[in-house]
């Protein structure tokens, strides 16, 4: 990854993003904990900008409550729903299959933040 693109929090966004192992998914809402942030929406958004997709895997990167969301990349939903599948990862009717035993949580640590939000 690039180290000049995107502000220092995006940078850490997708640093994080590098983490979610090929077959499991993660939230936004994880990222945010494991980064030591409540700003769920700006990592959201952070997701939404990775210039590095799919290298650095935003397709990963879905709701709380196990559904897909969007996807920002070429090929919309449907595209990240393939890539999701590509890994091994089911998807029926917009949800992640067995959401809670493929969910990737960081183990549980947090990154010291350096600046920004």
């Amino acid at each position: 990854m690039k180290k000049t693109a995107g502000s220092a929090f995006e940078r850490a966004v997708w640093k994080a993003m590098e983490r979610i192992p090929r077959g499991s998914v993660t939230t936004y809402g994880d990222i945010a904990r494991y980064l030591g942030t409540r700003a769920v929406r700006a990592v959201g958004t952070a997701v939404g900008k990775n210039p590095y997709a799919p290298e650095v895997p935003c397709h990963r990167v879905v709701r709380s409550d196990g559904s897909v969301g969007r996807y920002s990349g070429e090929g919309g939903v449907e595209r990240k729903i393939a890539l999701l599948r590509e890994e091994g990862v089911a998807v029926r009717d917009g949800k992640i299959v067995d959401f809670d035993s493929i969910r990737y949580r960081f183990d549980d640590q947090q990154v010291t933040r350096s600046g920004g939000s």
